[in-house]
C-alpha cells in the first residue's frame, strides 16, 4: 500500500523532497510566530521589514544575475565557472556597498525617516553577500539535483532562525533578535550547501578565469536586461515595508511583514520548491524540442490543485484568525491577509512558469513586464499616501496591481512554453 503511494515519476518525486524540505522549514517560523508577536512589536516588526527589504533588493542584483545561467550550459565545467563568476561579483559589491553606506550614512537614515535603524544598516552588506551567495548556491545545486541538500538547507535555516530570535528576544528586547536571527541563518543555510561544491575537488580545479570572462561575455544579457528587470522585480515586492514605514509608520509595515511571513513566504516557498523542478525539467525539454507546453501544463495543474482550497480559507477566516492565533494587537494584519490573498494566490500560480522567461531567453521581454509591473505598484502606493491619505487603501491598490500584473505573466509564459517566437 505503502508503494503505491509513493509518487511514480522522478518530476513528482523532486517535487515532493523540496516541498517536504519546504513545508518543515515553514512550519517552524509559523509556528513560533504566535511567540514572537508577544515578544516583538509591529514597530520593531516594521523596522526588521526596512531592513530585510533593503537586504533583499541588494541581495538579489549583487550576483549580476549570473546565477540564472548555471543552469544553461551542457558541462558542469562551464556551470561551476559561473558559480564563480557570480561569486566574485557578489564580493566586490558587498564590499563596495559598505563603504558607500559608511559615507552616506546619514543621508540615508534622514531618507527611510527613522534613526532607529541607524545600528543596522551596517550589517547590510553582510546579509546581501550572504543572500547573494545563497542564489548562486543554490542554482548550481539544482543543477546537480541535490534536491534533498537543498531542503535539507532550507530546515537547518528555519532552526537557526527560530532559536535566535526566540532567545535574544527573551533576554534583550527591541528589533536585534529579529536582525541577528536573519544574519546568521543564512549563514548557516549557506555553509550547508556549500559542502557538496568544495567537496567536488576535480570540479573546483576547472574554475579559471579565462573561462570566467569568456561566460561572462556569453551570458551577458542576463545582467544587461535581469539586473534592471529583477530589480524592479524585488523591488516592486518589498517597496511597501519601506514606504508604508515612510509614509505611514513602521506599525503598519510591522502588520504587513506579519502578512507575509505566516501567509506569502509559506506559499511563496512551496511554489519555488515547484518552480525549481520546473526549471531542470522544462529547461531539459525545452532544448531538446524547442517547447515544453506538456510540463507547463501539468505543473500548471499541479499548481491549481494544491492551491485552490486553502487560499480560499485563508480568505474567509483571516481577519479572525489572525487575532486569535497571534493576539488582539495583530487584527489589523489580519485584515491585510484578507485584502492581499487574491494577489497571494496568482503569485502561488505564475511564479513557478514565470521561469519560461529564462528558459525561452526572453530577457527582454521578462524586462518590459518587470516595468509594468514596476510602474503600477509604485502608483498604488504613492495613490494610497498623496491621493488617499490611507493605508488600508495603499495595501488593497498594491493587492490589485499585482494580481493584473501576474495575469500577464502567465499568459506570456504559456506563450513561450509553445515555442512561440
Amino acid at each position: 500500500m505503502i508503494e503505491k503511494l509513493k509518487p511514480k515519476s522522478e518530476f513528482s518525486r523532486n517535487v515532493l523532497t523540496l516541498m517536504s524540505g519546504t513545508t518543515v522549514a515553514q512550519a517552524i517560523p509559523i509556528a513560533i510566530s504566535p511567540i514572537l508577536t508577544r515578544i516583538y512589536t509591529p514597530e520593531d516588526f516594521g523596522l526588521f521589514g526596512t531592513f530585510l527589504a533593503l537586504s533583499t533588493i541588494l541581495g538579489g542584483i549583487s550576483n549580476a544575475k549570473y546565477e540564472l545561467a548555471i543552469m544553461l550550459p551542457r558541462k558542469d565545467e562551464d556551470a561551476i565557472n559561473i558559480f564563480a563568476l557570480g561569486f566574485i561579483i557578489s564580493s566586490i559589491f558587498s564590499l563596495l556597498l559598505l563603504v558607500f553606506i559608511l559615507l552616506f550614512d546619514d543621508y540615508l537614515i534622514e531618507l527611510l525617516g527613522n534613526e532607529t535603524i541607524r545600528q543596522w544598516i551596517y550589517f547590510i552588506p553582510l546579509i546581501v553577500f550572504f543572500i547573494g551567495f545563497f542564489n548562486i548556491l543554490n542554482y548550481f545545486n539544482n543543477r546537480k539535483k541535490n534536491y534533498r541538500d537543498i531542503a535539507n538547507s532550507k530546515i537547518v535555516k528555519s532552526i537557526v532562525l527560530a532559536v535566535v530570535q526566540l532567545s535574544v528576544g527573551l533576554v534583550k528586547g527591541g528589533v536585534i533578535g529579529l536582525v541577528s536571527g536573519q544574519i546568521v541563518s543564512q549563514m548557516f543555510a549557506n555553509v550547508r550547501l556549500l559542502k557538496n561544491i568544495i567537496n567536488d575537488k576535480n570540479l573546483m580545479s576547472k574554475i579559471s578565469k579565462v573561462k570566467m570572462i569568456a561566460l561572462a561575455k556569453k551570458y551577458k544579457n542576463f545582467p544587461k536586461f535581469l539586473i534592471l528587470a529583477h530589480g524592479m522585480n524585488t523591488m516592486s515586492s518589498q517597496s511597501p515595508f519601506i514606504l508604508l514605514s515612510t509614509f505611514f509608520n513602521a506599525t503598519i509595515a510591522g502588520f504587513f511583514l506579519l502578512t507575509q511571513r505566516v501567509v506569502g513566504m509559506p506559499m511563496s516557498l512551496v511554489a519555488r520548491s515547484i518552480g525549481d523542478v520546473f526549471r531542470e525539467e522544462a529547461s531539459s525539454q525545452f532544448r531538446k524540442n524547442g517547447e515544453c507546453k506538456a510540463i507547463y501544463i501539468s505543473t500548471l495543474k499541479r499548481l491549481l490543485i494544491i492551491g485552490t482550497i486553502p487560499f480560499i480559507l485563508l480568505f474567509m477566516a483571516s481577519p479572525t484568525l489572525f487575532i486569535f492565533v497571534f493576539g488582539d494587537d495583530w487584527g489589523v494584519a489580519g485584515v491585510y491577509a484578507q485584502i492581499l490573498t487574491p494577489m497571494f494566490f496568482l503569485q502561488f500560480i505564475t511564479s513557478p512558469l514565470s521561469n519560461m522567461f529564462m528558459i525561452a531567453e526572453k530577457q527582454q521581454l521578462d524586462l518590459s513586464w518587470q516595468i509594468f509591473l514596476f510602474v503600477l505598484i509604485m502608483t498604488s502606493l504613492f495613490s494610497g499616501k498623496y491621493v488617499f491619505d490611507d493605508s488600508f487603501m495603499a495595501i488593497s491598490l498594491f493587492s490589485l496591481s499585482y494580481s493584473l500584473s501576474y495575469i500577464v505573466n502567465g499568459i506570456m509564459t504559456y506563450k513561450f512554453s509553445k515555442g512561440i517566437q
